[in-house]
């Protein structure tokens, strides 16, 4: 693993060190991206060093953090040939620990913080990066705090009870749980662990590009088509892009990153049509798929600019096509995906034959098990008062 050479702010540019715990920029609450001296790397980290490493996302251990790996074998989910489409792959990361994609920025924030001596760890969630959370720590010996609407799915919150997390239902939002995190985390000694409030996570995610590398013998797809509540999947990818190529693995050309979001909360589609830099918080923020009920979220502006830069898109569903996708990836592929995963094959059969051409070799993404959606999928219809959702942003 690397040693980070400092932490950069996505805004202002303004580096900080990698030695002591970090959240955002001080001066302007920029995100924090880990940066690496890709250059001497470069010499030695090609891509046939990887031959018989270790089937996880440590196997990139040159491009994250120097510490010792939490692991519960997160990582190098499966590329499986779409049998309905014949240029189409799907990533399957619902087969990740605890079930979800989560997992992968999780286990790379959890090695940092130890490394770093913290014990606290807390965090507002609305699913399934509590669950990770809860796992890890637990495997880490370390103590998470949770936040979570009080209807939020049984799954998850009966996952983070397990796992031994200390877990506190609110009466409201994500956002308002954000908000008690926010309040007490410095009487409470706790450590912030919120989406894009720490640089960590990030790191995790972005092995996924990594992976697409490799899994398609040193290519990269065409077009990429990720479920984006919060878009960290989407910045963590387009940064392992960048770092790829700096390590000479690749070259300028990327692939159409497109944000796939619900018609009941639509944020980016909305900023994306405008052709706004910045998003507005979306009213009402109604959807079953819950990872994709984030009104605003924090980092906006990367996503917003990715898609512009790697000429993409963003576009919407609706809860009904989600439905049939869940459906149909289930009968025709065996692949049971969380609504949030199934967005993407909705939105590829919007796209297809008009934005993407069917000779385009696209990547779906499936975020999640549906296993943790089993009341969700069962429904006729979005709940009307579980609003489990929120803005992830500054409070």
């Amino acid at each position: 693993m690397s040693q980070i050479a400092f932490l950069e702010c996505t805004k202002c540019g303004a580096h900080l060190p990698a030695d002591v715990p970090q959240n955002v920029c001080p001066k302007d609450g920029g995100i924090l991206f880990a940066r690496y001296d890709l250059q001497s790397l470069k010499q030695t980290f090609k891509p046939e060093a990887l031959k018989g490493r270790e089937a996880t996302l440590w196997r990139y251990r040159e491009v994250l953090p120097e510490v010792e790996p939490i692991t519960l074998g997160e990582g190098f989910a499966p590329l499986l040939p779409s049998r309905e489409f014949p240029n189409v792959r799907i990533k399957d990361e619902g087969l990740n620990p605890t079930g979800s994609f989560k997992a992968r920025g999780i286990s790379v924030a959890i090695s940092v913080a130890k490394s770093l001596g913290l014990k606290k760890l807390a965090m507002p969630s609305a699913g399934n990066a509590g669950s990770a959370l809860a796992a890890y720590a637990a495997a880490a010996g370390l103590e998470a705090y949770i936040f979570m609407p009080r209807d939020v799915p049984a799954a998850n919150r009966i996952e983070c009870e397990t796992y031994g997390a200390h877990v506190t239902l609110v009466n409201g939002l994500i956002s308002d749980c954000a908000r008690i995190v926010g309040k007490r985390k410095a009487q409470e000694g706790w450590f912030d662990l919120s989406t894009l409030k720490e640089p960590y996570r990030l790191e995790g995610k972005k092995t996924m590009a990594y992976e697409l590398f490799e899994q398609l013998g040193g290519e990269l797809p065409d077009a990429v088509l990720f479920p984006s509540g919060g878009g960290v999947g989407v910045i963590g990818m387009w940064k392992a892009f960048a770092e790829m190529e700096e390590l000479s693995w690749i070259g300028s050309k990327r692939p159409k990153m497109i944000a796939v979001q619900a018609e009941g909360c639509a944020p980016i589609v909305k900023a994306w049509d405008e052709g706004s830099s910045i998003i507005e918080a979306w009213p009402e923020a109604s959807t079953i798929a819950a990872g994709l009920r984030v009104p605003k979220p924090y980092g906006d502006y990367l996503v917003l600019d990715i898609l512009r830069r790697s000429k993409g898109t963003a576009v919407a569903v609706s809860d009904d096509e989600i439905r049939k996708a869940v459906r149909d990836w289930a009968s025709v592929e065996g692949i049971f995906a969380a609504p949030e995963g199934a967005a993407s094959l909705a939105a590829y059969r919007k796209l297809r034959g008009d934005f993407l051409s069917e000779d385009d070799r696209v990547v779906l993404f499936n975020t999640g098990t549906g296993l943790k959606y089993l009341d969700v999928i069962e429904q006729k219809k979005a709940p009307t008062s579980r609003h489990i959702g929120g803005i992830i942003g500054p409070y």
